[in-house]
């Protein structure tokens, strides 16, 4: 009764960095056996529900926290390690774990993200691209139409990949 009540009331109390569950050396009956009770101390970063920040968000995507900055920022579509060396190096950054990052260098880091053609407007670019490749009916144009190889590799054999799953003609009968 009351140590569930005292429980409750500190679990509810979120300001408070440790909750303790107060009995302080009362004694209670349980099953006829004297039992002497201890505060019970719970961690608030272990408790369920509390928040904690796991991954930066960079350029609409949510970047892991735990990585190094360079291996992180190829999270996002259209950087790679490349353009991930040429962002720090821009932005004098420490190639340091996001987690350590402070708000002011996840701001610069952002920024410099911004510059770039990446995710969304990248992915609208490309298939721009295929579409009037298409439309031009040009030699890539019309692999792309018949889900062909388009950089000039062989498709009598192989080209698996593009072409799908292999279907079986009829031969002739001799």
């Amino acid at each position: 009764g009351t140590l569930r009540r005292t429980m409750l009331a500190s679990m509810m109390h979120a300001s408070c960095s440790t909750t303790v569950v107060a009995m302080q050396g009362k004694r209670s009956q349980f099953n006829g056996a004297s039992v002497q009770s201890r505060p019970v101390v719970m961690p608030t970063a272990q408790r369920r529900g509390d928040l904690q920040v796991r991954a930066a968000r960079v350029a609409g995507v949510e970047i892991p926290n735990n990585k190094r900055c360079e291996t992180a920022l190829t999270y996002v579509y259209g950087i790679g390690p490349t353009s991930a060396k040429a962002i720090m190096a821009a932005t004098a950054l420490e190639n340091k774990r996001l987690r350590e990052f402070s708000e002011e260098e996840l701001t610069t880091l952002r920024e410099e993200v911004e510059k770039y053609n990446i995710e969304g407007e990248l992915r609208r670019t490309i298939n721009m691209n295929i579409k009037r490749l298409k439309e031009i009916q040009c030699h890539r144009g019309k692999r792309h139409i018949n889900n062909l190889p388009v950089r000039g590799q062989r498709s009598k054999t192989n080209a698996r990949t593009r072409k799908g799953k292999t279907k079986t003609v009829a031969g002739k009968k001799k």
